[in-house]
């Protein structure tokens, strides 16, 4: 970049053969290697949702449509309400072995595809060096002994400082709900929006947060999950295709598909899923609330906190992906990722494993190009480059820009194909409103 102004985006859709490279600067897009245009040309937002929203609103028809969010969600939200960009997933510093887990924490962050390590990685090499030195201490060894003790109680309190963290995030949005559901409303509704021959969107996210159940809330989208119950709801190991259905007035036997329904799973756990009596059920707890949360947190579900009780057999984690799988290896599926910086390499292999698909196709959108994502940029690198969407970069990705411009909005295409479909009857269509109808029938 020449100067802070312009930031780079990176834009491929439809039938392009490769990625176009786009320079935001003065309010307007300039491409440097476009393969249709003059290098000087300049684009709008207006210029690329011509492009753009139609070719989303395809894909969102397509017959199966999953979409997987991930921290860039509670981050897009989050700078909305306070107009400040927030990682509450920054690496912590322990009070015990800190120089050997911050080393082994940077290997496993460059083994990942990212440039500096996470709270996570902190957590997996803590658990990893607690199983071990558990292993190796003999009975008489006290003083090892009184370090595991520490390192345990220090992991305990950055795990309920990291909890605490994330639910303030879900106050601050709670206490700014009108400028943050002018955006999350619909951004949640254009994927949700579905035709009902079509089969249910399915919401996958790795946040421990529950900004989407909240999003979910305010729209009034029913998600449907594996818990069952209403005080205290528990996982259940079976799946069951379970829908909602309704009889319309006058009509037995014929029940038809209620709108506003998505499935949704949370791969990585969250902050209200806790190991209680021998079972995962999800405790009561606000949303945004940071006083009276649950003192157990070492029971708490969320990767990758080892709980003693399911450590072994990774439950309930070896269920939640294998929902991810099933989903979207299949024919004719669409994958939406948003601020997934493919960093998590078990859902990676997944996704790899969907685009040897042929009918499949995966959207990227994303506000940072992380290293993973470039490897999906990279047509040199990218074998399956006719099968991937990208929209990634601070213009393309942002949320205001896509609920506004890119996004499509199902109840209003509906309307207007019924509209135009009358006008072509009357005979009021000029020609552009003739293409676009002709366009809509196919």
């Amino acid at each position: 970049m020449s100067n802070n102004k312009e930031k780079t985006n990176y834009l491929k859709v439809s039938s392009d053969p490769e990625y176009v490279k786009l320079i935001w600067n003065d309010e307007k897009f300039k491409t440097t290697n476009s393969h249709e245009d003059s290098d000087k040309t300049t684009k709008t937002h207006l210029d690329l949702r011509k492009k753009i929203e139609p070719w989303l609103t395809a894909l969102f028809q397509s017959e199966r449509l999953n979409l997987l969010i991930g921290s860039g969600l509670t981050i897009s939200q989050a700078k909305i309400a306070s107009d400040k960009k927030i990682n509450f997933m920054e690496t912590v510093k322990f009070d015990i072995f800190s120089k050997q887990i911050e080393e082994a924490s940077k290997k496993l962050a460059e083994q990942n595809g990212r440039k500096s390590p996470n709270i996570e990685d902190n957590l997996n090499v803590v658990n990893a060096l607690l199983a071990g030195l558990k292993v190796y201490t003999e009975n008489n060894n006290t003083e090892l002994k009184n370090k595991i003790k520490k390192l345990e109680d220090n992991k305990n309190t950055v795990l309920k400082s990291f909890i605490n963290q994330v639910l303030s995030v879900e106050k601050e949005l709670l206490n700014k709900q009108k400028s943050v559901e002018e955006y999350l409303i619909p951004f949640l509704m254009s994927f949700a929006s579905r035709t009902l021959s079509r089969e249910r969107l399915h919401i996958f996210t790795t946040n421990y947060d529950r900004v989407i159940e909240w999003g979910a809330d305010l729209t009034g989208l029913r998600l449907i999950d594996r818990f069952v119950g209403h005080i205290e709801p528990i996982f259940r190991a079976s799946r069951l295709n379970i829908d909602m259905h309704y009889n319309p007035p006058g009509i037995r036997g014929e029940p038809r598909y209620l709108e506003g329904v998505a499935y949704f799973t949370k791969l990585h756990g969250s902050l209200d899923w806790h190991y209680k009596n021998n079972r995962i059920q999800r405790v009561a707890m606000p949303f945004g609330e940071t006083k009276n949360i649950p003192s157990s947190n070492e029971h708490c579900l969320i990767y990758p906190n080892s709980a003693k009780e399911w450590q072994t057999t990774n439950y309930p984690y070896s269920e939640l992906f294998r929902d991810f799988a099933t989903s979207i290896c299949r024919p004719n599926t669409t994958l939406v990722t948003y601020g997934y910086g493919f960093a998590d390499e078990h859902i990676n292999r997944i996704i790899e494993d969907m685009l040897t698909i042929p009918s499949t196709h995966l959207v990227i959108i994303s506000y940072d190009c992380t290293p993973k994502i470039n490897l999906y940029i990279c047509k040199e690198q990218s074998s399956k480059k006719e099968q991937i969407s990208i929209l990634v970069g601070p213009q393309l990705a942002d949320i205001k820009n896509l609920v506004k411009y890119y996004l499509p909005k199902s109840a209003i295409d509906q309307s207007m194909k019924r509209m135009l479909e009358i006008q072509k009857q009357r005979g009021q269509l000029n020609t552009e409103q003739k293409d676009s109808s002709e366009e809509s029938e196919k």
